[in-house]
């Protein structure tokens, strides 16, 4: 699918922002470890979504879907090895979860995805799992991946600047271990709020952690996930590519089921545009931007929220004077080499952008519309589209149709604001 962009000149009205993707897989993985029966209200359905449903089925959970929410009966631990290659399709999150709840079963189960997660690491992963008594193996550190229980517990050691997901599934399958689990970490923590964000639906699932300030974690064997009835809320990284389309025209918008509580890392996005010139407000329960359209350049640190990366080198390219991306290098881990990805395309628009290992450095540039490729990479290509909107002449973006990892309904939400994506 391939998306063409005619520029906007503003936006204005108000949407719901999609459910959040990272509370929504967590919500429903917790809920199959759950001993009884899980509500899960607002659920964001997309195609990573669906990879954690066909997960928590896969390893024996049992989901009834009704129209606004889905209730999930759980195995209280008792894992089942699913007959059959568990496919996560695009998930980065779910395969790596997956991963450590497949290891409380004593059969082996084999995981994979899509060509994008075949290229991305796990080896961390299962080595500190490994270290917890499982068998896994992946023949080249990326998926496939084999592994089998038991999880007897103890003491493992993991890098904490490759993925915290790789803390987060851990900490999701150590209340089950036979012994006690301590997860020390051998480097600082990077995108640390998405750990704040497993550590909060465990404790919504009464299960205990003592966290060592984020340098290690203490897992007490024995605890057992109770029943909850959860709300998701609206994801702060969908909603950054609407408040960004609005920060760089003259719009007035307002975004829903956005929380100023959140412990989202990409609500950094509100702060980000209003240090960038925008009036970005928080309230209880949404977001408020009102623009003229004119940014200017900042230096931003985005090592707690590498999903950021992409529209903020897109307001970078359109901000007065330099904008600068750092502390980011793991973005190059994601769907794909982010950082890589986007000064390639931005480019072709005719951005002036630097590429450095850890960030990227933009200038005030003319975009101009030409045909770019969206990497099969959801993100980029919402921020290409962003990019578009605000380029003189069209823009074409190919592979468009990977949008609907989390974010299905995007043109059509951007078009009910004013946008013209067809």
């Amino acid at each position: 699918m391939e998306y063409k962009i005619i520029p906007t000149g503003c936006l204005s009205g108000e949407v719901d922002a999609p459910g959040s993707k990272s509370y929504t897989i967590r919500a429903i993985l917790a809920a199959l470890l759950t001993d009884g029966k899980t509500t899960v209200r607002a659920p964001l359905q997309s195609r990573d979504t669906q990879a954690a449903y066909n997960a928590c089925e896969a390893f024996g959970g049992k989901i009834t879907r009704k129209k606004d929410h889905i209730i999930i009966k759980g195995t209280g631990g008792k894992i089942k090895a699913p007959k059959d290659v568990l496919d996560t399709l695009n998930s980065g999150t779910t395969i790596r979860i997956a991963t450590a709840i497949a290891a409380l079963s004593d059969c082996e189960t084999t995981l994979t995805g899509d060509e994008s997660i075949r290229r991305r690491p796990i080896k961390a992963l299962l080595d500190a799992l490994n270290q917890l008594g499982t068998t896994s193996s992946s023949a080249s550190g990326c998926p496939p991946v084999k592994i089998k229980g038991p999880l007897t517990g103890g003491v493992c050691e993991i890098p904490g600047d490759i993925s915290s997901q790789y803390i987060t599934a851990i900490l999701m399958a150590s209340p089950y271990a036979k012994k006690d689990v301590e997860i020390k970490l051998k480097t600082r923590l990077k995108s640390r709020p998405y750990v704040d964000l497993t550590l909060d639906m465990l404790k919504r699932h009464k299960i205990s952690v003592e966290n060592r300030g984020y340098e290690s974690f203490h897992i007490a064997c024995r605890q057992k996930y109770k029943p909850t009835d959860y709300t998701v809320e609206g994801d702060y990284s969908s909603a950054a590519f609407i408040l960004s389309a609005a920060a760089l025209t003259k719009s007035h918008v307002r975004v829903n089921n956005l929380f100023n509580d959140s412990l989202q890392a990409d609500k950094k996005i509100v702060e980000t545009l209003s240090k960038m010139g925008a009036n970005a407000k928080t309230y209880k329960d949404h977001v408020v931007i009102e623009s003229d359209g004119t940014l200017n350049g900042l230096t931003v640190d985005l090592s707690d929220s590498p999903d950021l990366l992409p529209i903020v080198s897109v307001l970078g390219a359109f901000a007065e004077g330099k904008t600068e991306i750092v502390n980011t290098g793991h973005a190059r881990l994601k769907e794909c080499d982010r950082i890589h990805a986007m000064a390639v395309e931005l480019k072709k628009m005719g951005a002036d952008i630097v590429e450095k290992q850890d960030g990227l450095i933009m200038k005030k540039s003319k975009l101009l519309g030409t045909t770019v490729d969206g990497w099969c990479d959801h993100r980029i290509i919402m921020s290409l589209a962003v990019a578009g909107m605000h380029s003189q002449g069209t823009t074409k973006i190919t592979g468009a149709e990977h949008v609907d990892v989390t974010f299905p309904n995007f043109r059509e939400l951007m078009n009910g604001l004013g946008a013209e994506i067809k």
